[in-house]
């Protein structure tokens, strides 16, 4: 669902992970039509760094409950 956020409203995906300033920089990058396609490819990649991220702290906090 994000993904389909981020190519249509790329300034609403930084809202959705936290990351309100990044937010404000990409809406004024859309309100322009040579920033829009920077904007999508921006948010895109910030999106999947996003979830990189997630799955990395469930990882550690899987490793911390085995208590290695």
């Amino acid at each position: 669902m994000r993904l389909i956020i981020a190519l249509f409203l790329p300034w609403l995906t930084f809202f959705t992970i936290g990351r309100p300033v990044a937010g404000f920089i990409c809406l004024f990058l859309q309100i322009t039509m040579v920033g829009w396609l920077p904007a999508t490819i921006w948010a895109v990649f910030a999106l999947s760094q996003y979830k990189t991220d997630q799955k990395i702290a469930r990882a550690m906090a899987a490793r911390t409950d085995q208590g290695v």
